[in-house]
């Protein structure tokens, strides 16, 4: 272990109290930043269907392609279907030129949705 962390439990559960606050803190920023992008950027076209919209006024329609990128808690870029239950909470939307882009370069399709059975069939 690192020499620069306090050596009793109690020290240590606040550090991490901290951190977790801290993290929720730059996710949130990173959300924001991601949105005021995408609203700068001109829409790309659609190659697939588009899926069901949200119910209900005022909620966001679920993108049809989407990115978690890598980072804590996934070790690799995923590519998912919008509506994947195994997405998680940072799913980016992409078009399906960028997630074709995306597993081309590397990036794994989720094992549940398979969307490079959708994106590139073979």
């Amino acid at each position: 272990m690192g020499d620069d962390l306090p050596p009793d439990l109690g020290r240590l559960r606040v550090l991490e109290t901290w951190a977790a606050h801290y993290l929720t803190r730059i996710r949130a920023r990173i959300a924001a930043v991601e949105r005021q992008q995408a609203q700068r950027q001109p829409p790309a076209p659609m190659a697939a269907p588009p899926s069901r919209s949200a119910a209900g006024p005022g909620r966001a329609r679920t993108p049809d392609w989407g990115l978690a990128e890598a980072g804590i808690g996934v070790p690799i870029t995923e590519i998912h279907r919008g509506d994947c239950w195994a997405r998680g909470r940072s799913l980016v939307a992409v078009s399906a030129e960028r997630a074709r882009a995306e597993l081309a370069g590397g990036a794994q399709p989720c094992a549940v949705c398979r969307p490079d059975r959708v994106l590139n069939p073979q």
